[in-house]
């Protein structure tokens, strides 16, 4: 199937047109979505908020039965944090022994020779990965990795990796809480503030780069009514003056003598409002006086939403869905003072994400991309007790992400990843003709089990066991292509796949489901095993191989 396409919508889908009148791409809105709730929907929602969509997340979320349940549940954070990354390259020269958590040791002066900074940076990249792939049924991981590219930093430009895991806490901690709660905890935290030189923001040379990116990126955004000025970015730089930050414990703390305790003025976007300066620690106070200034503002919560929406529905924000979808979330949003649940829970149980023009319209990202494949086809990873092994498997992964564009701990600057943000291509960009033989190269190691590091390889037989009827051919692909693809396939295209793959040219169904249940009868006998997983491999190569596999 031809790329361009596939991965472009129709002129029939993008425009409806009756008597000469144009609509958006679509009209439904923030209704809550009342059809039916079976495969399809169940997919569609469990790939959104999760990295892929394992015959399992499907059962489980059959076994719930209903919408309500099965976003609740995803929407629900995990009680218990992912241990913090330990020592798996030896030589530390602050003395952390192997297999320790490193993330609160003496703090790390580079000297000549030294390679505990890319060891950490390897190690951090590593463990990230670790704890995509062993995500529970929660959207937290999504949701950290999307505050990741919202506000992001660069392991190549906060040298210290303490810094960094300190970082991925602090938006795992918010990243499903209160939204304003989130801005504040960034705005203080050490890794931010070392990025964007906050720590040396000082009453008498005022640095603006966190301020200005705090209205532009992270809050008011650059749509078409946000008129912020750099009389504001001025004025916001002084507001935070005289933050710092402690090496030893990684901590943040407010040096009230670097403090500019005047009074800050604001524009008239900001209804001419002012931040009373405040002396001693009471300057400290000011940051609350900013925030509330700026959430005060609609356009804050337009501008989250909109992102959002990019992230987890449609690229495209068109006129009608601007009206239709944005501003109604938007409103919730603000109504529930920027809790992100309510919003979140009106999102994903609407008309609207549930339209059939919302649904496989995604293609996913690189990390969407290897940890789905991961998770679905359950590749086998080391213990996390073998850490050596298992950090340099997590790190395969994560390299391989890396060279599909998508490096965790480095977006490639402070707007994050293009596809999320540059028009018109958007998260067509995650296509390229270096980057998708590198997708393919990936499905085909892990299913041929040859090439990759650690002897990863995907478990076809597991994958196909967990069906509803692995022995019958016609279900066993119907199953198959429910998870894997999110477009509908035509008969022809599975009688193909049935003939080739599973029958090897034979004329009965009888062939598939006589080889199956010999294996199963027997699943220590080798030869047997080999009949079917040989099968298997070949036909899900040949369905990951195509176009179809790469939307969400």
């Amino acid at each position: 199937m031809d790329r361009r396409q596939f991965l472009t919508l129709s002129a029939a889908r993008q425009k409806r047109t009756v008597n000469n009148a144009s609509f958006g791409r679509t009209d439904s809105g923030v209704n809550t979505y009342t059809g039916a709730f079976e495969t399809p929907q169940m997919v569609h929602v469990l790939k959104r908020a999760l990295f892929g969509a394992t015959p399992a997340d499907l059962a489980w979320a059959k076994t719930l039965g209903n919408m309500d349940a099965v976003v609740d549940a995803l929407l629900t954070m995990e009680p218990t944090p992912p241990a913090p990354p330990v020592n798996n390259y030896g030589d530390d020269s602050t003395g952390i022994a192997p297999g320790q958590p490193w993330v609160m040791s003496a703090p790390y002066v580079k000297t000549d020779g030294d390679s505990l900074g890319q060891n950490r940076q390897r190690s951090y990249r590593a463990w990230w990965m670790g704890v995509l792939l062993n995500q529970k049924r929660s959207i937290q991981e999504k949701m950290t990795l999307f505050w990741h590219n919202h506000f992001p930093t660069e392991t190549t430009v906060v040298l210290d990796l303490r810094y960094h895991y300190q970082y991925n806490v602090t938006l795992r901690k918010h990243c499903i809480g209160n939204f304003k709660e989130l801005v504040k905890a960034v705005t203080l935290d050490p890794c931010m503030l070392n990025y964007l030189n906050g720590d040396l923001n000082s009453k008498t040379a005022a640095q603006e780069n966190y301020a200005r990116e705090l209205q532009e990126l992270f809050t008011i955004g650059k749509g078409p009514d946000s008129h912020y000025t750099e009389d504001d970015v001025r004025a916001a730089s002084r507001v935070l003056t005289g933050y710092r930050i402690n090496a030893q414990t990684v901590t943040s703390y407010f040096d009230s003598s670097e403090h500019d305790f005047e009074n800050k003025q604001f524009s008239d976007f900001y209804g001419k409002r002012t931040v009373t300066g405040q002396t001693g620690a009471a300057g400290a106070e000011e940051l609350d006086a900013l925030l509330d200034l700026i959430f005060s503002n609609a356009e804050v919560a337009k501008f989250i939403v909109r992102k959002l929406y990019r992230y987890f529905v449609y690229y495209s924000i068109d006129d009608q869905v601007e009206q239709d979808v944005i501003t109604p979330l938007a409103n919730i949003f603000r109504d529930n003072d920027y809790e992100l649940v309510p919003l979140l829970k009106a999102m994903f149980k609407s008309e609207h994400f549930y339209d059939p023009l919302n649904m496989s319209c995604l293609i996913k990202s690189p990390a969407d991309f290897c940890v789905g494949l991961c998770r679905e086809f359950s590749v086998e990873f080391p213990a996390a007790s073998d850490y050596m092994n298992a950090y340099d498997a997590w790190d395969y992964i994560r390299d391989t992400a890396g060279k599909m564009q998508q490096n965790l701990g480095d977006p490639p600057n402070v707007a994050g990843w293009p596809a999320y943000y540059q028009e018109p291509m958007f998260h067509e960009l995650w296509i390229t003709t270096d980057t998708l033989p590198k997708r393919n190269q990936l499905s085909d190691f892990l299913i041929t089990g040859q090439g990759a590091r650690n002897n990863l390889k995907a478990d076809v037989i597991a994958f196909a066991d967990q069906l509803s009827d692995p022995g019958n051919p016609n279900t066993l692909i119907q199953d198959s292509l429910d998870l894997l693809y999110r477009v509908e396939t035509p008969d022809a295209f599975k009688a193909s796949l049935k003939s080739q793959f599973l029958l090897s040219g034979q004329t009965t169904d009888y062939y598939w489901t006589q080889a199956w249940q010999n294996y199963k009868n027997n699943p220590t006998d080798a030869a047997l095993k080999q009949v079917v997983e040989t099968r298997l491999k070949t036909m899900y190569k040949f369905i990951m191989d195509l176009s179809e596999y790469q939307l969400s």
